[in-house]
């Protein structure tokens, strides 16, 4: 088991003045609305460019420490919200929690499974992951990146790793009871079979070959689509 911790990261953005109906004008220049708060920290009002936050976005998610750049001040944040055009998926509007960096903090931190089980490559049975997430709590630059789980050594169906099966490195630690469950192995899964078609009786050969014989077809009742009409 191990944890990947994130480098320092910086992001600049720029004061908005901008409000209102006059953020349209803002978002078609490639630009994203955002604020910034916190405890005894002032709401400040900001823009980013929104593709460079979509590919920071990706990377950070809303668990890693992030500075903002604005002018002279290294502002550390973390993503707390973030409202995206239902469509596109451009970010419409972004919220920047600032952090204390001497106090504790609580985060879900992203699990990432590495090998394969023996289990899976003897075919004796499937990996279920019960938790995509852990919690974890650390001073906000102590937040490990993701934690990977080695699943190579499970064999058997049922054999399984909890909170209590996973050594925290130095600096963290996660809040869940130790005998939650984070991965399984499982039963595979039952394929599907095709029905069995019964049989058709002579009889009803004989008569479906009569009625194609006379050219009676079922009449279509059905209404003409959008497209024909």
């Amino acid at each position: 088991m191990s944890a990947h911790k994130t480098e320092k990261i910086t992001f600049t953005v720029e004061k908005r003045e901008v409000m209102g109906k006059k953020l349209k004008g803002l978002r078609d220049q490639g630009l994203a609305p955002a604020n910034i708060f916190g405890k005894d920290f002032p709401s400040t009002a900001v823009t980013v460019n929104a593709h460079d936050f979509l590919k920071l976005f990706r990377k950070v998610g809303e668990t890693q420490v992030l500075y903002l750049e604005l002018g002279k001040d290294e502002i550390p944040v973390m993503v707390a919200h973030v409202q995206r055009h239902p469509v596109v998926g451009n970010p419409l509007h972004i919220d920047f929690k600032k952090v204390d960096l001497k106090k504790k903090i609580e985060a879900e931190v992203p699990v990432v499974l590495v090998g394969e089980a023996e289990a899976v490559s003897q075919k004796i049975g499937e990996i279920h992951q019960v938790l995509d997430t852990l919690t974890v709590e650390a001073l906000p630059n102590d937040l490990p990146q993701s934690i990977e789980i080695d699943v190579t050594h499970l064999k058997e169906i049922d054999e399984s790793i909890t909170v209590a099966d996973i050594k925290a490195e130095a600096g963290y630690t996660f809040t869940q009871e130790p005998d939650t469950l984070i991965v399984k192995v499982a039963e595979h899964k039952e394929e599907s079979t095709e029905p069995e078609v019964p049989a058709e009786s002579e009889g009803e050969t004989a008569s479906e070959g009569e009625a194609s014989a006379e050219g009676d077809t079922p009449a279509d009742d059905s209404e003409p689509t959008a497209s024909e009409e």
